[in-house]
């Protein structure tokens, strides 16, 4: 598999940000969404049921809640993030192991420098590739 381009709205990248520093040092997670493959657009926020700072579970009625909403407002939850609060923005072994859809983007927001590093992955078989973001 080849890396895919992933275009991520400023407002939504300065979403995911705000949300991973207001949860520390707990990892924040959500859900990601556009109307087009590969364009996000809008950001879901959801509970992290793990309350964590090594672990995410995306709290399932949230999850619920943001496919609805997704769906009315005709756009396709395309991937999830989660925030890394003391390593950098590469899926751990745990992330791999669960990472539940091989077409999803699955991005990082690394709080272990004082600016923020996202990094965003597609996660095929066990296998990470680097998505570029543009």
């Amino acid at each position: 598999m080849s890396p895919r381009s992933v275009k991520i709205t400023p407002a939504v990248v300065a979403e995911m940000i705000e949300h991973a520093r207001s949860l520390a040092p707990e990892e924040a997670c959500g859900l990601l969404a556009g109307a087009n493959p590969g364009e996000i657009s809008k950001l879901y926020p959801v509970e992290n049921d793990a309350h964590s700072a090594i672990l995410y579970t995306v709290n399932p009625k949230d999850h619920l809640r943001a496919d609805r909403d997704a769906d009315d407002e005709g756009l396709i939850i395309q991937g999830v993030y989660h925030s890394h609060t003391h390593s950098e923005a590469y899926p751990s072994p745990t992330d791999v192991g669960q990472a539940p859809d091989p077409n999803w983007h699955y991005v990082l927001v690394s709080l272990r420098e004082p600016e923020a590093l996202m990094r965003c992955f597609a996660i095929v078989d066990g296998q990470v590739i680097e998505d570029q973001l543009i």
